[in-house]
């Protein structure tokens, strides 16, 4: 079953269950799918849908920080359950010890052993084997970290 229609049956289980927020979600995630398939003229394949799917989850993520320094505890707990659902559709995310054993890897194939100026190329050629699999965020983290 494809991902778009998982996300289609998904969307009439929690219709006919009357969960709100699993509807709401899924529905969202289908039009930001839907808008972009529009936008470009293309049908997006497996790997396009997780793309969009993975900007839903990080947009909620950046939200996260600005409802909690407004206070607004019954946002917090709404976007955590809608990055919740999310997460069921992406791929299972690397640990941090997966990702720092990918990043010192890499960095011996490149022979970087460390120095800030070679950050952005360790994060060049890390992010594409950890695409859809790990936060950006922390590759960043880790990658500074292994170059100090």
């Amino acid at each position: 079953m494809s991902l778009k229609d998982r996300l289609q049956n998904d969307f009439k289980e929690a219709m006919k269950a009357r969960d709100e927020i699993r509807k709401n979600t899924v529905n969202l995630a289908r039009a930001a799918i839907k808008q972009y398939e529009v936008d470009n003229r293309e049908e997006l394949d497996e790997q396009g849908i997780l793309s969009i799917l993975t900007k839903q989850v990080k947009m909620r993520k950046d939200a996260l920080s600005d409802f909690e320094k407004a206070g607004r505890t019954d946002l917090l707990d709404a976007y955590n359950k809608e990055i919740e659902i999310l997460m069921e559709y992406l791929p299972k995310q690397l640990s941090e010890e997966e990702i720092t054993v990918i990043v010192k890897a890499t960095a011996a194939e490149l022979g970087i052993e460390g120095g800030k100026q070679n950050m952005g190329k360790l994060i060049g050629a890390v992010m594409p084997k950890v695409k859809g699999l790990a936060d950006g965020g922390i590759v960043k983290k880790i990658v500074e970290g292994l170059l100090e």
